[in-house]
């Protein structure tokens, strides 16, 4: 009879071990099932945002294409008003098909948070945010106030770079002005494969201020070869200089962003954005009206000359910004308790199936 119990403890406890291991399995697979929706998530992200940003280029190319095809050199005012009416119908179209897009089709947000930052920032509640306190701790952000500005300086020339292309290139060889607006399709295309590399190794190595401080060096550089060699008389060496300058500084624009929201977590992405906007269009409208009058008074050479300064003077600026990847950490920390407690998780199925209860023998 001992024999017998001894037998079906032996086999319950056999049971028990069973049934242990196969809930620690399934919750294994439920882990790793999770761990794999995460990922996909955050890479989901990182590949929409790279493809934003890569349309969000392509249209800026689209813009320096069509208006010298659409709009003809032309002594004929009428000729020319008619001509101009209709590339602002299309654009006028355009804005409105997209305008409707947003009202009908944008969701406001995705169903499930991109990464554990924003799922942190999504908990807050709405009566609990102010869009003004949360500016004014931006501003009290002094990397960030670093950042509004040398990304200001850089886009501020790009912008007033884009404006004055077809003025300078004319200027330089007359009779060019479709080759103008290819040589400035020829900055954005270039841009958008600086955006893809630079966001591919952000991916990889998460060095958000070298590689941002790298890019601008880049484009101050690219710029004074681009100055120096607009006036040669060599309109394949425009596109070529045009082209690397291009690489550097139209690629710089994501990475200010992507660095922005790393200095600024846990505020909205949207608002750093935006002041990062604000900042390019009032510099891109003083150095815009500033290098016009430069070059009508000292020529092209000193109008670039003026934007080369100020990209020097950004590029210091950068160099001052400490890469505080408040992002990063809290991912970072996130991604540390989860694991912990993934651990806790199998130790306790561990004790269970591993100390089992023994019956006492029968005397």
């Amino acid at each position: 009879m001992p024999h017998s119990s001894d037998s079906s403890d032996s086999c319950s406890f056999s049971q028990t071990s069973s049934s242990s291991k196969q809930e620690s399995s399934d919750d294994m697979r439920k882990v790793q099932r999770r761990e794999k929706n995460r990922i996909a998530a955050q890479k989901s992200r990182q590949r929409q945002t790279q493809k934003a940003d890569t349309l969000h280029l392509l249209g800026i190319a689209v813009g320096f294409l069509l208006p010298p095809v659409l709009v003809p050199n032309s002594e004929d005012k009428e000729k020319l008003a008619h001509h101009i009416g209709i590339m602002f119908f299309m654009t006028a179209g355009v804005a409105t098909a997209l305008f409707l897009l947003v009202i009908f089709v944008f969701q406001e947000k995705p169903p499930y948070p991109p990464s554990r930052a924003q799922a942190m920032i999504h908990t807050t509640a709405p009566e609990e945010y102010s869009y003004t306190k949360s500016i004014v701790r931006l501003f009290r952000n002094v990397n960030f106030d670093l950042l509004i500005v040398s990304y200001g300086l850089n886009t501020g020339c790009f912008y007033a770079l884009s404006t004055m292309l077809n003025r300078m290139v004319v200027i330089n060889y007359p009779g060019e002005e479709q080759n103008a607006g290819r040589i400035g399709l020829t900055i954005v295309v270039a841009g958008m494969v600086g955006a893809l590399i630079t966001g591919l190794w952000l991916d990889r190595t998460k060095t958000y201020k070298q590689t941002t401080l790298l890019v601008y060096i880049m484009s101050f550089v690219g710029m004074v070869i681009y100055t120096f060699t607009l006036n040669l008389g060599y309109l394949w060496v425009v596109f070529v200089t045009a082209g690397v300058l291009g690489f550097f500084m139209t690629g710089y624009l994501p990475l200010g962003f992507e660095l922005a929201a790393e200095l600024t977590y846990p505020e909205s992405e949207g608002t750093s954005s935006g002041l990062l906007n604000v900042s390019a269009q009032i510099f891109g409208i003083i150095f815009t009206i500033s290098q016009g009058q430069i070059i009508d008074h000292f020529g092209t050479e000193a109008g670039n000359i003026f934007l080369c300064v100020f990209l020097f003077i950004g590029t210091i600026i950068t160099g001052f910004i400490k890469p505080d990847l408040r992002r990063q950490r809290a991912n970072l920390d996130n991604e540390q308790t989860r694991l912990q407690g993934n651990k806790s998780q199998i130790m306790n199925y561990g004790v269970c199936a591993l100390t089992p209860s023994f019956p006492t023998p029968a005397q």
